[in-house]
């Protein structure tokens, strides 16, 4: 007799919770290690999942007027230099081609870290005109970052992601535009991921290399860090000038054009993973699942079992529901362990004495509820469950969230929160360098965000007791 296949265990998310996270990462087949460090191989399961987020984005940014295109991956070093405050951002995690068929190129070529001069570059060639704008682009790509430490999907030498860069005639327009794209995130974090967001804007410090405001979602992780989960950036004309882009406006007088650029990455997939994870593995919301329901036949050696659940799967795909039937001859217990760690949301067993009462038994993934659902019922009943697992796994994570926001006076009491609870950390803030700095250093968090929703602690700040600007989040981040 075969000895029996056995699923692997994962490391309790309370004992090492960066353990778990990599357990997870591998065990439910999202990625595995390449030759080179950093540099991940995302398989299907981990792949179909930034499908999903990729149709969902895509979709909304065409519906915003958006349009697709495909930048080099090489940039020339000296179009990189045309930006000083951009170059000095990236740098340090530059990788550099000087070598091309076998003789040294006479210029460095960067592998793309991001692409706003290639964009600026070729905007420069072809907008001349009030009629050429707004130029709204998209391209989904990899980038290259040489980060020296790295974790699958959180911190990755080369990464997947979508990068949009539009171009305007006005500031304001510009700036609805940075604006607008943020809501898409949070949208896409909070209705298909079931991650709740805070949305704020970045302080000077912690902004996007050359420009003049960043925004921010921050998502809270199930260990009660943060995570940033996609940016946007209003840049102003700096780019447009460096660049030489202008255009003639409805008068015929030259004019300056103002620039954004927004994305979000495979990073947020991490994100997906410490929201709603658990010590069986992953739990996926059912919008971003690439199966939500899987059919497991129980005792499918007995007569009628795997046509039945055959004939259960088929319907569900009918009714466009993404299925799949485990006809294997793994054992129930294997299968229901394996299903469990690669988290779709719900599971229905079929057995002899189920099909005799024309039903079957769902298990949701979220809370284990099992419920008897009529097969009858079952193209109304299944979409129903589904649906409540989506708002069940926002319910909790928003409770996670609200949960561990807390209110500090001083730089102590900030520090002591951060100590016993960790989580946010909203106080006034003077808007001082000095002070986030003294913030990092002494009570070892970073600025999340200002919130949009600004509320008012104190008329001083926690740090330095000078008049306030703002509330702030501060936080320990990944």
């Amino acid at each position: 007799m075969a000895k029996e296949k056995k699923v692997e265990q994962i490391t309790d998310m309370d004992v090492d919770f960066t353990q778990w996270f990599t357990d997870v990462c591998l065990k439910a087949e999202l990625v595995d290690y390449s030759g080179i460090k950093g540099l991940f191989i995302l398989r299907p399961y981990g792949y179909a999942i930034w499908e999903n987020i990729m149709s969902y984005l895509d979709r909304r940014f065409k519906e915003l007027g958006h349009e697709n295109v495909s930048m080099p991956m090489l940039i020339p070093e000296s179009l990189l230099q045309k930006e000083k405050d951009h170059v000095e951002g990236f740098a340090p995690e530059c990788g550099w081609v000087t070598v091309g068929g076998g003789e040294e190129l006479p210029e460095r070529l960067a592998i793309r870290p991001t692409s706003e001069t290639l964009f600026c570059d070729h905007w420069s060639h072809v907008v001349h005109s009030w009629r050429d704008l707004p130029m709204k682009y998209n391209q989904w790509c990899s980038v290259l970052r040489w980060e020296k430490t790295t974790r699958p999907f959180l911190r990755g030498r080369e990464f997947l992601w979508q990068e949009g860069h539009t171009l305007h005639a006005t500031a304001e327009e510009a700036i609805a535009e940075t604006e607008q794209m943020l809501e898409v995130y949070a949208d896409c974090a909070e209705k298909l991921l079931a991650m709740p967001v805070v949305r704020g804007v970045k302080t000077d410090k912690e902004k996007f290399a050359g420009a003049e405001r960043t925004y921010t979602i921050e998502c809270m992780m199930h260990d009660h860090k943060a995570l940033q989960s996609g940016t946007s950036h209003y840049f102003g004309d700096g780019f447009a000038r460096a660049f030489g882009i202008a255009f003639s406006d409805r008068e015929n007088r030259q004019q300056t054009p103002h620039e954004t650029s927004w994305g979000v990455s495979t990073r947020i997939i991490g994100g997906l993973i410490m929201t709603h994870g658990d010590n069986n593995g992953l739990v996926l919301p059912p919008e971003v699942a690439p199966i939500q329901v899987v059919v497991v036949p129980v005792a499918q050696h007995k007569p009628g079992v795997l046509d039945k659940a055959a004939e259960v799967y088929e319907c569900l795909r009918a009714a466009g529901i993404r299925a799949k039937l485990d006809d294997s001859d793994n054992s129930l217990g294997w299968k229901c362990a394996q299903w469990e760690m690669k988290g779709v949301p719900l599971r229905l067993e079929l057995g002899p004495r189920d099909i005799e009462a024309g039903q079957c038994v769902a298990v949701r993934r979220d809370d284990f509820e099992k419920v008897t659902v009529s097969l009858e019922a079952l193209t109304d009943r299944v979409p129903e469950l589904l649906a409540a697992v989506q708002q069940g796994l926002f319910d909790k994570a928003k409770r996670n969230l609200d949960s561990h926001i807390f209110e500090a006076h001083s730089l102590e009491e900030a520090r002591s929160l951060q100590e016993q609870n960790g989580g946010f950390i909203k106080t006034m803030w003077c808007g001082e360098l000095d002070c986030e700095l003294a913030m990092k250093e002494q009570a070892g968090m970073t600025s999340r965000c200002i919130p949009f929703r600004q509320e008012r602690l104190g008329d001083v700040c926690a740090c330095c007791g000078k008049p306030a600007k703002h509330m702030i989040y501060w936080g320990v981040a990944y």
